[in-house]
């Protein structure tokens, strides 16, 4: 009884100070309900504040995404802030259209005017890519963009950059952190009503015009589109970036052109889902377009698609990260190529073979962005930074541009992204990649399935014998430690296997490679079927090794 009593005064406390009257009435009602059930989950703790910001389900409580939650992480921000030396500074703040993405924005920029710092905010919706890009525009020394990203629709959350246009990384999301835990009462978190800068069109014309170093001049621009901005952010600047540089003006999924928070289409607003893609590739099948290219809800992802006897392809994050690595080799680009560990070790290949440096990191691009003489990074889940003096980030809207490029100077040679595909696996071997991905309720479920894998780690995976295992919470000679778990697999294939918890999504993934040999172009179709038949059984065991 002590314990509901507690639980009850701590929720009737919080809502004495919320600021968001809709978040406040339902606390009050659940209040009022006696709703010790779901009392307890809001309540349990505070959402943590990571190298991702904050991410989680909108409502009332410390577990969830609001208004009182954000102000405090503004406030732990602008501390940690003016501890680095930062007083005065400016912080630039972006928004994509989510519910309360603008209110949690604006709060942001009065906590930062409020602690002494300037801040500035974007004009309206607009790509995550044009935050980061914004803040080394602009000379900021943070930036933060309110965005879930592609996580379903009653999400937000909360990314920080600091003054180089990267992601925070540990220390600084620790030290931020602790400066968010000193946050006494939102009454101590002075907000006034004005004294920030709303910006104007100008900082998107200037992303605009720096699109341009990413674009052969005077190159071939004849490829046909299918675009789709998935209810997200990406429609407008996709338009305006490819009429800039002259392609054709991409046809829409009219559906999904317009932002939309409640996602209405799409059971989850991500191009990787099943079913997410059906609306592009039925506008597809009527405009017969060259290829399909879709954004994810902020605009910082690129999906591709290309036609098939069969219908239209979605490419993995892997095909396409390997056709951008081997067009910016076409075009001379020097300079380091980079990837995390969870993607094809093909780039490396392709990286050798050209005399330019590669290396591996962490997942993430806060990770990749940080690699000293970057020229290109990516990784598998869709994330391209094509132009990392213009933005340290995964950019969705300079990868389409770069894939329009490429596919625009195949069609002109009578070829195709798959022909390119064909010459790469030919050149260094089909890398076929898959990925094992379970989405949970119970994230103990993660924890058990990645405790099974450590106390008892497969003998052997699809009869191939694990040859080397690596527990990468330990750390490697080259990477920090981080929760995840290497296996190699012994025979001609390379086989390869990374688990890992999602560090954005309640998802346990493990991304599978196999790359067999290619003698010559009539061993494709035979060495595809190999790989996909190795990889599903590697799935198989891999499952029932975690228990699942």
């Amino acid at each position: 009884m002590q314990e509901q009593d507690d639980l009850i005064t701590r929720a009737r406390a919080w809502l004495a100070e919320d600021p968001d009257p809709e978040t406040a009435a339902e606390l009050a009602a659940l209040i009022e309900a006696g709703d010790t059930a779901e009392l307890s989950d809001r309540f349990s703790g505070t959402l943590q504040f990571g190298t991702a910001g904050l991410r989680g389900e909108i409502g009332a409580g410390p577990m969830r995404m609001n208004r009182s939650v954000v102000i405090r992480a503004a406030a732990g921000l602008a501390a940690y802030l003016k501890a680095q030396g930062h007083t005065g500074g400016l912080v630039v703040v972006g928004y994509d259209a989510r519910y309360k993405s603008a209110d949690f924005a604006r709060d942001t920029a009065a906590v930062m005017t409020g602690a002494g710092l300037r801040a500035a905010v974007l004009p309206r919706p607009l790509p995550t890519p044009v935050l980061a890009y914004a803040i080394r525009h602009l000379g900021a020394v943070a930036g933060v963009e309110v965005t879930a990203s592609h996580n379903p629709p009653r999400d937000n959350g909360y990314k920080v950059y600091l003054g180089d246009g990267s992601q925070i990384v540990s220390p600084a999301d620790a030290e931020i952190a602790a400066e968010i835990a000193r946050v006494d009462t939102l009454a101590s978190v002075p907000r006034p009503e004005s004294g920030w800068e709303d910006l104007g069109e100008e900082v998107l014309e200037a992303y605009l015009a720096r699109t341009d170093a990413v674009l052969t001049p005077g190159g071939p621009r004849g490829v046909r589109t299918v675009y789709t901005a998935m209810h997200g952010v990406g429609k407008d600047v996709v338009l305006a970036a490819f009429a800039r540089h002259g392609f054709p003006e991409p046809v829409l999924v009219a559906e999904q052109a317009e932002p939309d928070p409640a996602f209405p289409t799409v059971a989850f607003p991500n191009p990787e889902e099943p079913g997410a893609m059906d609306l592009a590739f039925a506008r597809a099948a009527e405009v017969r377009p060259d290829i399909v290219i879709a954004n994810d809800p902020d605009a910082d992802r690129c999906a591709v698609a290309v036609p098939t006897a069969d219908g239209w392809r979605m490419l993995r994050g892997d095909e396409v990260g390997a056709l951008l690595a081997a067009h910016l080799v076409h075009k001379g680009a020097t300079g380091v190529f980079a990837e995390s560990i969870v993607s094809s070790s093909l780039l490396g290949r392709i990286a050798q073979a050209a005399g330019v440096g590669h290396e591996e990191t962490l997942t993430g691009f806060k990770w990749i962005a940080r690699v000293e003489g970057l020229r290109y990074g990516y990784e598998e889940a869709l994330g391209y930074c094509v132009d990392p003096e213009g933005v340290r980030d995964k950019d969705g809207v300079t990868a389409a541009l770069l894939v329009a490029e490429l596919a625009s100077e195949l069609k002109e040679q009578g070829r195709t992204l798959t022909d390119l595909l064909d010459d790469l696996a030919m050149a260094h071997g089909l890398h076929a990649t898959d990925q094992l991905s379970v989405r949970v309720r119970d994230l103990s479920v993660i924890a058990s399935a990645m405790a099974a894998l450590r106390a008892e780690p497969p003998a052997s995976l699809a009869g191939l014998r694990v040859v080397s295992a690596e527990d990468l919470s330990r750390g490697t000679q080259s990477l920090p430690p981080t929760d995840g778990l290497r296996y190699y697999l012994d025979g001609a294939y390379k086989a390869r296997v990374i688990c890992r918890p999602s560090g954005t999504e309640p998802k346990l993934k493990c991304y599978l490679e196999v790359v067999v040999p290619v003698a010559e172009a009539s061993d494709l179709a035979s060495a595809r079927a190999t790989g996909q038949e190795v990889l599903d059984a590697i799935k198989k065991d891999l499952a029932a090794a975690m228990g699942l």
